[in-house]
């Protein structure tokens, strides 16, 4: 029984190729206007509007996938150019840095060590809490002593400069954001080198004002701002070290005797996950830096003026 089934179905296919090798043979035979091409005009006829109308129907739905897979598309790509535009702005505030000479300095002070990110023993946290209001900007981080963190220890995350540790607790401590009013951050342009102090701008805690700047300081729109490296003499300043991306000139104010501008935070401090806390040990020359100019008494004050906070150098500046 079931080789007459596999028999016949060997017959019928044999059959149909030589029924289909005949209705070819006999359609391109014939005349235009023949039996077998009106038969085909016919089917087309009565095809063709189903067709278009299943095309139509369609369209939506293939468009629809279309824009996701473009969005899925789009995002990444938009992830990758925002990855490199961090490497890239990294790389020239580095090079920035780089063409400012410190020889007298080193020379002056025969400093051989220069306090660097590497200095730091960096502890990554989680943040697990947020407190922003008008005045103040804070957020909790997961960890606290028992990972080496300690009060005034700068934050920092893959954009630029987060904040300072402020309070801690065994397993936890409090990061005072650079938008709150109680943080205030010694900082320079990138290519001029000017330096002044980074403070919330009053009545828009979401921006910064680089305050103190001579008056002829020429700070062109775009300008970056990093840490100086100095710190405000007193016991309760953080020593950043120098180079750190602050933010982004986005105009100048020049009013007064002293120019200052108005600044963009470079990280987005609204959408804090992960941080990284940088600790040093006793001994290390972090601590030891930070504890001399914590020692020294105010002197001449930051732009040759009153600012009402003198700024110790420390030999932190490159």
């Amino acid at each position: 029984m079931h080789d007459k089934t596999v028999r016949r179905r060997r017959a019928l296919l044999v059959l149909l190729v030589v029924l289909s090798l005949l209705l070819l043979t006999a359609y391109f035979g014939e005349a235009p206007s023949g039996r077998l091409h009106s038969v085909q005009r016919g089917f087309l006829t009565v095809v063709s509007p189903i067709q278009d109308g299943a095309n139509k129907a369609l369209k939506p739905v293939r468009d629809l996938f279309g824009g996701i897979s473009d969005t899925f598309h789009a995002k990444s790509q938009r992830n990758e150019l925002r990855k490199q535009v961090d490497k890239l702005r990294r790389q020239l505030v580095a090079d920035q840095g780089e063409k400012r000479s410190y020889h007298e300095l080193l020379t002056m002070f025969h400093l051989d060590n220069r306090l660097s990110v590497a200095n730091y023993h960096p502890v990554n946290a989680t943040v697990v809490g947020k407190t922003p209001n008008i005045w103040y900007s804070t957020v909790t981080i997961d960890k606290g002593e028992a990972a080496g963190v300690h009060v005034n220890d700068p934050v920092i995350n893959g954009e630029g400069l987060v904040g300072k540790v402020t309070q801690v607790a065994s397993d936890g401590a409090v990061v005072s954001l650079i938008t709150d009013s109680t943080v205030g951050v010694s900082a320079r342009l990138g290519t001029s080198g000017a330096t002044g102090i980074v403070q919330p701008k009053v009545g828009d805690p979401n921006d910064l004002l680089l305050q103190y700047l001579r008056a002829n300081t020429q700070v062109p729109k775009g300008e970056y701002v990093v840490t100086s490296g100095t710190v405000a003499a007193g016991h309760d300043d953080s020593l950043y070290p120098p180079g750190i991306l602050i933010g982004q000139v986005t105009s100048v104010n020049e009013e007064s005797a002293y120019t200052s501008v108005n600044v963009h935070p470079i990280a987005n401090l609204h959408n804090l996950d992960v941080v990284q806390v940088l600790t040093s040990t006793s001994g290390s020359l972090p601590t030891n830096l930070a504890h001399l100019a914590s020692t020294l008494p105010s002197g001449q004050t930051q732009g040759g003026g009153p600012t009402g906070e003198a700024l110790a150098s420390t030999g932190a500046a490159r």
